[in-house]
């Protein structure tokens, strides 16, 4: 069973629903994008670092084994579900409070 892969698509699609049901819109905005390039980078960075050394090590049995360099594919999906999901919420709160407490 590929348990990684499987927590990382509904994690994806959570994430998805979140910014719909929120109504935020981050993929329409241009800033959400360039955001998710600077991080893509970044992540490329920081876990590749951690799987090439290897200081982080994964099951060959819980993941698909596609890999892009030394990181797993699924990493790239968990890391986006975790910072939209964050990101929407963010956005939903700080729009409602602005608007019950006007600067």
């Amino acid at each position: 069973m590929k348990e990684y892969t499987i927590l990382s698509v509904f994690a994806v699609f959570l994430a998805v629903l979140t910014d719909f049901l929120l109504r935020t819109g981050l993929f329409k905005n241009k800033k959400f994008w360039i955001f998710w390039g600077v991080m893509f980078v970044l992540i490329f960075i920081v876990n590749g670092y951690l799987t090439w050394r290897p200081i982080v090590m994964y099951g060959e049995n819980y993941y698909l084994g596609i890999r892009l360099f030394t990181i797993p594919v699924e990493d790239f999906l968990y890391g986006f579900a975790l910072l939209t999901m964050n990101i929407s919420i963010w956005e939903y709160f700080t729009r409602k409070f602005k608007n019950k407490f006007p600067s």
